[in-house]
């Protein structure tokens, strides 16, 4: 078990390490060195050794998963470029809660990490099984409401979900 908790913080720093080096641009030794140090802080304090991983996150979903939300991302930001330049700005800024179904914290964090990084919408209070959302308009709030958004995070975390 030592040794899988082990390879995990290696995994878990060299990806944030690498992830500092592409975001930085800063190959300076100094520089480096902070970046590294960071990266090993980060996945030591994310790492929670009580809580048991019993799920396997499907990696070529995830993968998949990328795309999808960058191009919602995307999508949402025309669409909130085109309320805000809109004469009358129709914006209906609106709270509601969203049951949740998703069986894991990770996946639950990971659609309301999604949900905030989409345009138009953010996640203002999360629990186990209820996410509380702002969004600006009824268009927004769609890949929440209708569950597509909770299938693809669903998929990214065990078997089933909405691969496409």
């Amino acid at each position: 078990m030592r040794d899988r908790n082990a390879k995990r913080l290696v995994f878990w720093t060299l990806l944030l390490f690498v992830l500092w080096l592409l975001l930085s641009e800063s190959f300076r030794p100094a520089h480096m060195a902070v970046g590294l140090a960071s990266a090993f802080a980060v996945a030591l304090l994310g790492r929670d050794p009580s809580a048991s991983r019993t799920y396997a996150v499907r990696w070529a979903r995830a993968v998949l998963y990328l795309p999808w939300l960058f191009g919602r991302i995307f999508l949402s930001g025309l669409h909130i470029a085109r309320l805000l330049l809109h004469p009358r700005l129709p914006i209906k800024p609106q709270l509601f809660r969203h049951r949740v179904r998703l069986e894991h914290d990770d996946a639950v964090m990971l659609m309301g990490n999604s949900i905030t990084l989409t345009p138009g919408t953010v996640t203002v209070e999360a629990g186990p099984d209820e996410l509380l959302v702002h969004a600006l308009d009824d268009a927004s709030t769609l890949d929440v409401t209708t569950g597509r958004l909770e299938r693809k995070v669903g998929a990214v975390f065990g078997p089933g979900g909405d691969a496409s």
